[in-house]
């Protein structure tokens, strides 16, 4: 009737029990069983979307003229510069995407502190450092620079030299100040190392102004030339402060600058219960459907239930290990997708009963059943994973998370249930006429 089936049975015991493990787990570590050194180890929490712990959901745009000619390649370093930042402040599960050609949309789930995450990704993080002459500039000043200037400055500006920015940083660390407080100490990269010394030993008793976003963050005077690549930021930085300022400086500038067009702060209170409330439904609904499988399809009805059970521990195991965040859209997409996995047993199950009514024996009517039940089930289950497929890049971009989260899900849900279908209610049916050898179809199949 199938071949190998203690194989195929110890295969799908297999996976059952490592998505179970992983299911039941927020970490899973394998260690080496003679001397327990740690051989892998991943975090597969449930990362929980936005509408289900709350949050921070953020719109940002280029604040440039819409006549500026913005490249995807910068909205794309803008993005990935934006979640580094982020990251480093501790916002973990952040999701960020560019939606069309001048927005980016950002979710921060189970963000407490919004304004110190807007604080930092709106900075363009354009550090400069200025040759102010005899000048010390007080910090928080504006200042005016021109690196390429071809037309006269204003009446009564000074125009100050950069000499160079923050590409030439090698690294950057806080450290507490000699006089309290936090300062930011920095390292150079050969040619900024060559560049500032030259510039310290030629400016002796001249100003060296810092500038982030033309703003002056300190003003200190050149007392010595300074080679080596070493420096520090003082001032009189708090260390949150001192910390924002780092990493703004670590992850680099944004090649365009942002503004914040719109912000929400959105609670999990109805999240959390419209959760509830469609985990009730789907349990409702699951325990109406396993009895309608087991009464009107007897044993191929419970070998249906036991893959299906085996679906959802799956699928949730493969979501926590990707892992895939879950949303609202995205657990509806997940339950739409059991249907598919009932849908394909249903077809199989009808066939095998309309081969048995042809005169088939029961062997003959199994195999017959998944053969000529598969064109149905494939096409059915393509049209679901193209549709998906659209979702996903309707989601991608005009940045629809929650489009692309339910777009996921779904997929994933139909890929396993198929595997669920065909391969596990294939392989426990086949064994379960095996061990009963049923002979009345009528009691054991409902024909």
């Amino acid at each position: 009737m199938i071949q190998n089936p203690i194989a195929r049975l110890l295969l799908i015991l297999g996976i059952a029990t490592l998505a179970t493990w992983i299911s039941l787990s927020d970490i899973i570590t394998i260690r080496n069983p003679f001397n327990q050194q740690k051989l892998f180890e991943r975090n597969v929490a449930p990362r929980l979307g936005l509408d289900l712990q709350g949050g921070l959901q953020v719109l940002l745009e280029a604040d440039l003229p819409a006549s500026a000619t913005i490249t995807q390649e910068d909205m794309e370093v803008a993005k990935t510069i934006i979640e580094n930042r982020t990251n480093a402040l501790g916002v973990s599960e952040n999701l960020l995407q560019v939606a069309g050609d001048r927005l980016i949309v950002g979710e921060f789930p189970g963000l407490d502190d919004a304004n110190s995450v807007l604080e930092t990704i709106q900075q363009t993080g354009l550090l400069e450092f200025v040759d102010t002459g005899p000048f010390a500039l007080e910090p928080g000043s504006d200042i005016l620079t021109d690196l390429n200037q071809t037309e006269p400055a204003p009446e009564g500006a000074t125009v100050f030299h950069t000499v160079m920015t923050g590409r030439e940083l090698e690294s950057v660390n806080v450290t507490p100040g000699v006089l309290g407080g936090y300062q930011i100490d920095f390292l150079l990269s050969p040619e900024g190392s060559t560049i500032f010394g030259d510039h310290t030993a030629a400016n002796i008793g001249n100003y060296l102004t810092i500038v982030l976003d033309k703003k002056v963050v300190s003003s200190p005077l050149i007392n010595d030339a300074i080679y080596g690549g070493q420096g520090s930021i003082s001032g009189t930085f708090t260390l949150e402060e001192a910390n924002a300022f780092a990493i703004q400086l670590r992850y680099g500038s944004l090649p365009i600058p942002l503004k914040v067009v719109e912000t929400r702060i959105i609670g999990p209170t109805l999240g959390e219960d419209s959760l509830q409330k469609s985990l009730l439904a789907g349990v409702i609904g699951s325990i109406i459907v396993f009895l309608f499988m087991i009464i009107y399809y007897r044993l191929p009805g419970a070998m249906a239930v036991l893959a299906i059970i085996f679906y959802v521990v799956f699928a949730f195991a493969l979501f926590k290990f990707i892992p895939v965040t879950l949303t609202l859209p995205g657990i509806a997409g997940f339950l739409l997708s059991t249907g598919s996995a009932f849908d394909a047993n249903i077809l199989v199950f009808e066939r095998l009963k309309e081969e048995l009514r042809n005169g088939r024996t029961l062997a003959q009517a199994f195999e017959q059943a998944w053969t000529r039940a598969w064109p149905s089930i494939r096409d059915s289950n393509i049209a679901a994973l193209i549709t998906a497929g659209i979702l996903f890049w309707f989601g991608s971009a005009f940045g629809a998370s929650i489009v692309k989260g339910f777009a996921l899900t779904l997929a994933l849900g139909v890929v396993t249930s198929l595997f669920a279908a065909l391969y596990v209610t294939r392989t426990l049916l086949g064994l379960a006429f095996q061990i009963f050898k049923p002979t009345n179809l009528s009691r054991w199949i409902g024909l």
